[in-house]
C-alpha cells in the first residue's frame, strides 16, 4: 500500500524548490509513495510544480499585505474559502502525511490535517520562525530546521536540525565555468557578476544595476542578470547598452549562472543562503527589509559573523551597492577567502535527510497498526 503525502506551500523559490527537493528525495528513497501538492492559485507554484512532473491543486489564499488596508479586505473570505477547498482536497485523496514548506498555502493545509489527526511535519527554512509555523508547531510530529538555537520557537523535542534542502540539479552539479558560460554568451576572459533578486525579482538592487551597467561594462565586468517580473522590460532596456550583459525575468538553469558567476548579489533568503554555500560563492548580501521578522537580515548577518559574506542594508544600496561590487570584483584574496568560508557552511543532504524521517515515521506508525 503506497503513502500518500501532501506537500504544502509555495509564493516563492524559496519555498518551492526545497519541496521539489523533498519530493524528489522521498520519490528516490520509495517505491510507494504518491505525491500531492497544494499551492495558492496564481503564484509561481502552479507553473514550476508541474515542470518537475508533479501534480498540485490550487486554493484561493492569499498573504497579509503590510501597510495596505484595502488589499487585506478579502482576506478573511479568501480564508475561509481556502479552508473548504483544502477540506475537499484532503477528503479526496485522503493522505497518509502532510508537509508544510511555508508560504500562504501551507497554513490552512496543515491546520485541518491536524483537525483530523493526520500527521503533519514542517520545514523551517529560516532563523527566525514565522509565526503560523510556530503555530502549527505545537501539533506537528516533527519540525525540520536549517539553524541551531529554535528551541525558542518549538517543542525541543520535535526539532530535527536537518539544513535547508537544495535542488539536485545545484548541489550534485558538476558544471564548470567553461561549460556554462556559452549558454550565457559572454567573455570567459572576464569577470562575471551575478544579480538574482530572488525569484521575484528585488527592486532596490535592480534599480543600482540599471543605473551602473554601463559603468560595469567599461570596467570589464560582465553581467547575468535575473530581474524578475516587475519593470523587466525597462531592465532588459537598459542591459542592451552594455555589450557584456544576459538579462532575463528567471532563471531556469541556475547550476549554470552559479558556474559562471565569479561575485553574486543576492537578497539573503533562506534558499538562496544555502544554495550559495553548497556553491561556494562570494557574495554580497541585500536582505529584503519587509521579511516576517526581519529574518533575511539575520539569516546574512549569521554569515557576515563568519566572514562568509558581505552584506549592504537595502537602504544602503543606493550609496553603497555599486561601490561593493566593483571592491569586490577586484580584490581576488577577499573572493577566495568568502569562498571557503561559506562553503563550510553547506548542507548537501538536507532533503534526504527530511525524507528518511517522514518515510521512518510512516513506517513504524503501520507496523502499529499491524501489530
Amino acid at each position: 500500500m503506497s503513502n500518500k503525502i501532501i506537500i504544502a506551500g509555495g509564493g516563492t523559490g524559496g519555498h518551492i524548490f526545497p519541496a521539489i527537493a523533498i519530493a524528489n528525495a522521498l520519490k528516490a528513497q520509495s517505491n510507494n509513495v504518491e505525491l500531492l501538492f497544494v499551492g495558492a492559485r496564481g503564484k509561481m507554484e502552479m507553473e514550476k510544480v508541474p515542470m518537475h512532473g508533479f501534480h498540485i491543486k490550487g486554493i484561493d489564499i492569499a498573504g497579509f499585505q503590510r501597510g495596505s488596508f484595502f488589499k487585506n479586505i478579502s482576506l478573511p473570505y479568501k480564508l475561509l474559502k481556502s479552508f473548504f477547498q483544502v477540506r475537499s482536497i484532503i477528503n479526496k485523496f485522503k493522505p497518509d502525511a502532510v508537509i508544510g514548506v511555508g508560504g500562504y498555502s501551507s497554513y490552512p493545509v496543515l491546520r485541518l490535517a491536524q483537525q483530523k489527526n493526520i500527521p503533519s511535519f514542517i520545514h523551517e527554512s529560516n532563523s527566525f520562525a514565522g509565526k503560523s509555523n510556530i503555530l502549527l508547531g505545537k501539533r506537528a510530529v516533527k519540525i525540520f530546521v536549517a539553524s541551531e538555537g529554535m528551541e525558542k520557537f518549538f517543542p525541543a523535542e520535535k526539532i530535527i536540525l536537518t539544513g535547508n534542502p537544495v535542488r539536485k540539479t545545484i548541489s550534485a552539479s558538476a558544471m564548470t565555468r567553461s561549460e556554462a558560460i556559452p549558454y550565457f554568451k559572454l567573455n570567459p576572459n572576464k569577470k562575471i557578476i551575478l544579480v538574482v533578486g530572488g525569484s521575484l525579482g528585488a527592486q532596490s538592487i535592480n534599480e543600482v544595476i540599471a543605473k551602473h551597467v554601463i559603468e560595469l561594462d567599461s570596467l570589464g565586468l560582465q553581467l547575468i542578470w535575473q530581474t524578475g517580473n516587475t519593470n523587466a522590460s525597462f531592465y532588459a532596456s537598459r542591459a542592451h547598452l552594455s555589450n557584456g550583459t544576459w538579462v532575463g525575468s528567471f532563471i531556469e538553469e541556475m547550476d549554470k549562472a552559479y558556474a559562471c558567476a565569479d561575485v553574486v548579489v543576492s537578497r539573503a533568503g533562506a534558499m538562496s543562503v544555502a544554495e550559495l554555500c553548497v556553491c561556494k560563492k562570494p557574495v554580497i548580501f541585500v536582505p529584503y527589509p519587509y521579511a516576517a521578522e526581519n529574518h533575511q537580515y539575520e539569516n546574512a548577518k549569521y554569515l557576515v559573523h563568519k566572514n562568509a559574506a558581505l552584506l549592504v542594508k537595502n537602504e544602503d544600496a543606493k550609496s553603497q551597492l555599486f561601490k561593493e561590487i566593483t571592491m569586490l570584483a577586484k580584490d581576488e584574496t577577499l573572493q577566495a577567502t568568502l569562498s571557503e568560508n561559506i562553503g563550510k557552511l553547506a548542507v548537501y543532504n538536507a532533503d534526504e535527510r527530511i525524507a528518511e524521517e517522514i518515510l521512518q515515521y510512516l513506517a513504524q506508525k503501520e507496523n502499529k497498526v499491524n501489530t
